[in-house]
């Protein structure tokens, strides 16, 4: 039975965060959020701690199994954009530079292996 977990409007961009769910995409649970923990862009650190609350909703619904026992793998993690703060900057001769500041939605799915 699979479990999912959504971080929603992080203040990152998606392309940056997309290159660390690449990496987990497929791993089992363990061993990726070892990856995170020492991943060093920034944005492992809230994709670690979804991880954490996917497991965590994944033991809820099996009745508390413990997930170390059965082997868990991250199924799937999908990044969407979100909301985009438009700011501008001043530019020289009257002008204004946009100043796009994006975010993103972050799924991940738990499943068994078997």
């Amino acid at each position: 039975m699979e479990a999912v977990a959504k971080l929603k409007n992080y203040p990152t961009g998606p392309r940056k965060m997309r290159l660390i769910a690449d990496v987990v995409r497929g791993m089992e649970v363990e061993k990726a959020l070892s990856i995170l923990e020492f991943h060093p862009q920034h944005n492992a650190v809230p994709l670690a701690k979804l991880l954490k609350s996917a497991i965590s909703n994944w033991e809820q619904k099996n009745s508390g199994s413990n997930a170390a026992d059965s082997s868990l793998i991250v199924k799937t993690v999908f990044v969407d954009g979100g909301k985009v703060i438009k700011r501008m900057l001043p530019a020289p001769q009257g002008r204004g530079y946009k100043i796009r500041k994006r975010s993103n939605h972050v799924t991940i799915i738990v499943d068994s292996k078997n």
